[in-house]
């Protein structure tokens, strides 16, 4: 075959792929959900003010469900999204208000101080080999009382009138808040597909012992991860100050469910080694989508949280059964056992006679 024809071959085995993986089908899931509203609600939803509002508060979903992705690939699991987030849009509130620091040093503290926190995190975890999963509850039980202890029973107001500006600004009806966690998802992309350090954090979720035999450390790989998944979090609680009235105790309060259905529905495996960016952004749109028709059709807010554990706990067994199914068929492609390798016949040994001469 030649050069030119070899390319098209897989041209068509990679357009094959994604015409079979989840990414498509939540893509078309996306098209059709979104036409369904629009119609149902007359147009309306079609309209330059329902989009910008529709995209302004899908930015932080977008963050979020990216921010625990990156935590699931190593095989970690951050419990701590929801408290980190909103710890940081109190900070961020306190030292605008209460202190008088300028927006945008208080911003880059509070995106700062999320990323460091994730750092220290990961190190906790290394450093003691408890289960991320009991560090990160304990992380998250810490960061609840700290952001009562900044913000208490009061909403923090009055903040950046900058800041706000920038929560509201939205040119051909496109929110910057939803452009920069549509950056913030190329960006992480390019890093986890086109870097040595993400495969490298793909290398160790993926396989810790095959790694390590590489000379991959996975101890640095998990305290990595851990600390861009703080970085993400603090650009999305940015997102939620900047976007929001107010700033108080209950930011971050409904994240943790929403930041592990995106992933998980997006296609990332619990068990780490996988990331799926698109599809995560993809499967955060989706939960929009539901939260906006449960406000359209005013549904109760119950039914929409069992819906959403619903297609989770779906994905997940979807995904075992489907792991399974692959692992038999490698074991066994034609339904049998491969017939063991015939045995090599040993071949006699010279023995030496006193004489020096073999027989």
């Amino acid at each position: 075959m030649t050069p030119l024809q070899d390319r098209k071959v897989a041209a068509r085995s990679a357009l094959h792929r994604f015409s079979r993986s989840t990414t498509t089908t939540l893509l078309g899931v996306v098209i059709v959900g979104y036409v369904a509203l629009g119609v149902s609600s007359s147009g309306t939803f079609f309209e330059g003010p329902s989009l910008r509002t529709f995209l302004q508060y899908l930015a932080t979903p977008v963050l979020i469900g990216l921010a625990q992705m990156v935590a699931l690939s190593v095989g970690q699991l951050n419990l701590a999204v929801g408290a980190l987030g909103g710890f940081s849009a109190c900070l961020m509130g306190v030292l605008m208000v209460d202190a008088g620091v300028p927006a945008g040093l208080a911003v880059l503290i509070g995106v700062l101080g999320a990323t460091l926190i994730g750092l220290i995190t990961g190190l906790f975890i290394v450093a003691t080999r408890i289960n991320g999963f009991i560090v990160t509850l304990g992380t998250m039980t810490i960061l609840l009382g700290a952001q009562y202890r900044l913000s208490g029973t009061r909403t923090i107001d009055g903040y950046s009138a900058t800041l706000r500006d920038f929560g509201r600004a939205a040119p051909l009806n496109i929110p910057l808040v939803f452009v920069t966690a549509l950056v913030s998802a190329g960006l992480l992309a390019a890093f986890m597909y086109r870097t040595v350090a993400g495969r490298r954090l793909l290398a160790a979720g993926g396989n810790p012992l095959a790694a390590k035999l590489s000379g991959i450390s996975t101890d640095r790989q998990i305290v990595l991860a851990h600390t861009l998944s703080g970085l993400l979090i603090g650009i999305a609680a940015l997102i939620a100050t900047a976007s929001l009235p107010g700033v108080n105790r209950s930011v971050g309060g409904d994240w943790l469910l929403p930041s592990f259905a995106a992933p998980i529905i997006g296609g990332v495996a619990l068990t780490g080694g996988s990331v799926a960016v698109l599809g995560t952004v993809l499967a955060a749109f989706v939960m929009r989508l539901i939260d906006t028709a449960r406000a359209q059709f005013s549904l109760d807010p119950s039914w929409v949280n069992f819906l959403i554990g619903v297609v989770v706990l779906g994905t997940v067994v979807g995904g075992r059964i489907h792991q399974s199914h692959l692992a038999k068929k490698v074991v066994s492609p034609g339904g049998t056992p491969p017939p063991a390798p015939p045995e090599e016949t040993p071949r006699p040994t010279a023995v030496p006679t006193p004489t020096g001469e073999a027989r």
